[in-house]
């Protein structure tokens, strides 16, 4: 993908979001069961990042053990959300290229739904390696990211690819804009996501230097393939 392209979509993502915050929020107004089994790569007293918070609902999945949690979202809309919900969680607004934290910090980061909204191989990677720069040592990254090889899907996989190779596109193969639209202002986007296959997300946080431990779907509608993997010491 070209890179000013692919930086136009990084800044059309949080827009995007903004523009969706309330009702998007609703849709989300706690913790899908498939995520809660999530919690149990955590402990009390680590410290916990969860990149990508959205409206901080994530935060439920620790309720039962006692950890130094920070939300982070580019979308100041999600964030404003999250604070009224969670009003003594810590939330701000962040860049997941560029993390407002030293190097070693935390001991677990969390990645919901986030990844494949980072457009091209090369942004994929550094927000990867982000990660891996604020993580200490042998900690762990718990990401997520839809499964969109499904039948229902289907339609976009082909319109997409269609454009590709008509040269009508700037996407990269297994990209499409997915629509959202809110009843209440009736307004339409087109959400930027990244397909992914299991083996090339594996491989892609290979690349940024973890150590897979675990990759799988969180459940058996496989909605969602999940991946556990560690920063080497």
């Amino acid at each position: 993908m070209d890179e000013k392209y692919a930086k136009y979509l990084l800044e059309k993502t949080p827009q995007d979001y903004n523009t969706i915050a309330e009702h998007f929020s609703k849709t989300r107004n706690f913790v899908w069961e498939e995520l809660k089994s999530l919690g149990q790569y955590s402990f009390t007293g680590e410290r916990v990042l969860d990149l990508g918070c959205g409206n901080g609902r994530l935060l439920e999945i620790f309720k039962d053990i006692s950890v130094d949690y920070i939300g982070v979202d580019s979308s100041e809309k999600l964030i404003e959300i999250a604070r009224r919900k969670y009003p003594k969680a810590k939330f701000q607004k962040a860049d997941a290229l560029n993390l407002p934290f030293p190097a070693n910090y935390f001991d677990k980061i969390y990645s919901i739904a986030v990844l494949h909204h980072i457009p091209s191989v090369k942004f994929r990677l550094r927000f990867l390696r982000e990660a891996k720069r604020v993580l200490k040592p042998e900690g762990l990254l718990i990401l997520a990211v839809w499964n969109l090889w499904q039948q229902k899907f289907l339609k976009y996989h082909l319109k997409f690819l269609f454009l590709k190779l008509i040269k009508k596109s700037k996407l990269d193969f297994k990209d499409i804009f997915y629509p959202w639209k809110s009843p209440e202002s009736k307004i339409m986007i087109r959400r930027y996501i990244h397909c992914f296959k299991r083996g090339e997300l594996k491989k892609l946080v290979q690349r940024s230097g973890f150590r897979i431990k675990e990759i799988g779907f969180l459940e058996q509608g496989k909605r969602n393939t999940y991946l556990i993997a560690e920063k080497p010491s």
